[in-house]
């Protein structure tokens, strides 16, 4: 069974205590951070790439629209549910895949997370079944080194057409898009270390 990692971003200690005692029944649920603030929301993205994000809106602050379509491209895997404290217009509630009020019951919004989690272990079944093949892991490295197209080119001895055919069939089936994005995956399936990275 595959546990889901799980982020709470919520600005009231009250609220996210609360939602942490409604969740820490679910047995597929690793909760491996929760943050009240946008910065160390985005640290903790990158560090983990979640499966599920639970967040207030409130975090996101009036630039809301912009910032979730910047964490839905970096972590495009990552299901995200609107933990919902005061209005949200209807309109911004497109970016969710669920939405928990603060007046459900334990049980309703543990039902809602259940599905979340479900949700996310359709995604993972499909993206398994779509390997990279050896020459796109050698591009891949490349990437999460910072290289350049013609970087990569050089360095694996084909021709640049070559290597942004490959890109794309990374892009295609990893579903990641951002170069961000890709260097968290490489670090994640222990393709790079960190150092490799901080040192370009």
């Amino acid at each position: 069974m595959k546990i889901s990692k799980l982020i709470i971003a919520e600005p009231s200690p009250i609220i996210s205590s609360g939602l942490l005692k409604y969740l820490e029944d679910i047995s597929q649920l690793n909760i491996v951070s929760i943050v009240d603030n946008i910065d160390d929301l985005k640290d903790r993205m990158l560090i983990h790439n979640p499966d599920i994000l639970i967040i207030n809106p409130l975090v996101l602050g009036y630039s809301n629209h912009s910032l979730i379509k910047q964490f839905q491209q970096n972590n495009p895997s990552t299901h995200y549910v609107a933990l919902i404290s005061t209005y949200i217009d209807k309109t911004f509630l497109k970016y969710f895949k669920e939405t928990i009020e603060l007046n459900e019951t334990k049980q309703k919004v543990v039902n809602k997370i259940i599905n979340v989690i479900n949700s996310t272990d359709e995604y993972s079944s499909q993206n398994e079944s779509f390997d990279l093949s050896n020459r796109e892991t050698d591009v891949l490295v490349c990437v999460a080194k910072g290289m350049t197209n013609k970087d990569i080119s050089d360095m694996l001895n084909i021709s640049v057409h070559t290597v942004i055919s490959h890109r794309k069939n990374i892009v295609k089936k990893t579903g990641i898009k951002s170069v961000s994005g890709l260097t968290v995956y490489a670090l994640l399936n222990n393709l790079v270390e960190e150092s490799e990275i901080y040192e370009l």
